[in-house]
């Protein structure tokens, strides 16, 4: 098989998410399976910077609109990935995040910088790509490449399929009526059939409408979309889109993420030395500042800061969760009241709370490493990707019980599978009552080497999920 990757980003050059991690690890298990793989993405300073001799190979042109004619690089990846740079540089040599400018706003054209990659992406998987290699399938990620379906549906000549992933519905590229003409595409996508979303231009609803096939990163994240509580004004369309709509959940690349091996760690261990953990955990006491206590168990967060991830609810329970006793570090950034709010809790509780602005990820592993049990209590969660780095560390997670944190935490009261702890209602007296179990637990050593065990066990790796998408992109190619 022959796959176009499009991703609007990929790990470790630029990251903001998952998309990042799972387009820096998927392609190369599928390749690993024998597949034709080759990621597009931005030539966005980072990975100029990395491949800077990377040879012009195309010039896509005629792309309609008001869309420039872009330059196409081509590098290969560490692992032997084939990488295909977009290189406009007016469009994507910008500092920082690829989608909000300096001021934390979004580019005001970021419509056309992300249909531009729609638009090459369609370009590639057509005859009109000057390339002497045409995918079986264009394989889509998030609204920034939802154009590409659609593009193929009106603009292209012998069209490859497509399968659009969805890593996160509450993101979906939403443009005025305006943008129908900037991007090149016919008056007839603008209808509730097309690219038209109550009077926008939706890139996430182009496509759930024009895909071959849609997936996304967990089977319970597919059934809940599919509810009006949880589709984000989807739910009508995924569901008429059902038989086409498929949950694969996500791995991780257990290669970077080991305990074993792991070069952020000042001591490594797995399974058979989990007692070494131990030695962790003083370590990241130490590094953040907190009372070096064996006697208390250590809480941590490494997220977004945002109501999503329930860090509100979190918050909320803070105070009484450190006095168990327990201690808490937080690394993230997101929303400005959640940094400030964590930031004074931390500072009217030195030594029990440690928090840190930003994201650093060798701090992630030796978060991951140190702590006794990491707390995800988002509202929703389509996947999930720290609860699995929890799980392979020895580090027992708090959940709630949505989307891929149901798929991956088994609560701790089945004895035979239990590795976490899961709750229900998206409150803080839920999450707290969740959090006491914890602690109850971590108390016991035999209950808790029995969860860590059980975690460790999990194989969390992308070889199931790429043997997944290898089947869907077979069926999607006939």
């Amino acid at each position: 098989m022959k796959i176009l990757f499009a991703t609007s980003e990929i790990a470790p050059w630029v990251k903001t998410g998952g998309l990042g991690d799972v387009a820096g690890a998927l392609p190369a298990a599928l390749r690993a399976l024998g597949h034709d793989v080759r990621v597009l993405v931005p030539a966005y300073p980072a990975l100029l910077q990395a491949f800077p001799d990377a040879p012009e190979i195309a010039r896509p042109h005629w792309l309609g609109g008001l869309l420039p004619t872009p330059g196409l690089r081509q590098a290969v990846a560490p692992d032997g990935t084939p990488l295909l740079l977009l290189d406009y540089r007016h469009y994507f040599d910008r500092p920082g995040n690829p989608y909000l400018g300096p001021e934390g706003r979004d580019w005001l054209d970021n419509h056309l910088r992300f249909g531009l990659l729609s638009r090459v992406a369609a370009w590639l998987g057509s005859e009109a790509s000057s390339l002497d290699w045409v995918p079986d399938v264009v394989h889509c990620n998030d609204w920034q490449t939802g154009l590409a379906p659609a593009y193929l549906a009106y603009r292209a000549e012998r069209p490859a399929k497509s399968l659009f992933t969805l890593h996160n519905l509450a993101f979906q590229g939403l443009f005025d009526h305006a943008s129908l003409f900037e991007l090149g595409l016919p008056d007839a996508a603008w209808s509730m059939h097309g690219v038209e979303f109550y009077g926008h231009l939706s890139f996430l609803k182009a496509g759930l409408q024009h895909a071959s096939a849609i997936s996304t990163v967990s089977p319970s994240y597919a059934r809940e979309i599919q509810t009006d509580a949880e589709g984000m004004g989807m739910a009508g369309l995924l569901r008429h889109r059902a038989d086409d709509l498929t949950g694969i959940l996500n791995g991780i690349d257990t290669r970077d993420w080991d305990p074993t091996r792991d070069r952020h760690l000042a001591k490594h261990y797995g399974p058979r030395r989990i007692e070494d953990k131990a030695i962790n955990k003083a370590k990241l006491q130490e590094e953040v500042g907190l009372e070096v206590r064996a006697d208390l168990p250590l809480f941590a967060v490494v997220s977004r800061l945002t109501e999503q991830k329930g860090l509100d609810l979190f918050l909320d329970v803070a105070a009484k969760t450190i006095d168990l006793p327990a201690q808490i570090v937080v690394l993230g950034s997101g929303a400005h009241a959640l940094e400030h709010g964590w930031n004074s809790f931390a500072q009217r509780h030195p030594g029990r709370c440690a928090v840190r602005i930003g994201f650093d990820e060798g701090f992630a592993h030796r978060i991951e490493a140190g702590a006794d049990i990491f707390v995800m209590p988002s509202r929703f969660e389509p996947c999930g990707l720290n609860q699995l780095y929890s799980l392979r560390y020895g580090t027992p997670p708090v959940v709630r019980a949505t989307g891929g944190l149901a798929d991956t935490v088994i609560d701790a009261a089945d004895e035979k599978h239990g590795n976490g702890f899961v709750f229900g209602p998206a409150t803080a007296t839920a999450l707290y009552a969740a959090l006491q179990r914890a602690a109850a637990a971590w108390r016991d050593p035999d209950i808790w080497r029995r969860l860590q065990k059980h975690g460790m066990a999990r194989d969390s790796s992308w070889a199931e999920a790429a043997g997944h998408y290898a089947a869907l992109y077979k069926r999607l190619a006939g």
